[in-house]
């Protein structure tokens, strides 16, 4: 906003005070059906069935451990020291 000096009453905006004018209100057109309803089956199927994935996959994941634990055991563990060694590259370069 630019001000101008007026004589001796100081200086004031140019152009005065301008306000806003007041919005009305605006009155509501869109009317509401006794219709209207909201479908969440799908969301809910596939979240249930992300569930029983993570579930099943948890499950083979503790019965693939339980078996490696008795291995380790047992002694019968005989890891493939070429996927190790390779592995083990990977941190080391990562590293340096």
């Amino acid at each position: 906003m630019v001000d101008r000096i007026i004589g001796g009453k100081g200086y004031g905006p140019l152009n005065g005070v301008r306000t806003p004018a007041k919005a009305e209100p605006k009155k509501e057109t869109c009317k509401t059906s006794t219709n209207d309803r909201v479908d969440f089956s799908s969301v809910l199927q596939n979240a249930s069935q992300a569930q029983e994935v993570s579930s099943s996959q948890a499950s083979a994941h503790t019965e693939k451990l339980q078996s490696l634990k008795g291995q380790i055991a047992s002694g019968q563990y005989r890891p493939d020291l070429e996927k190790v060694a390779e592995r083990m590259m990977k941190f080391i370069i990562e590293d340096s």
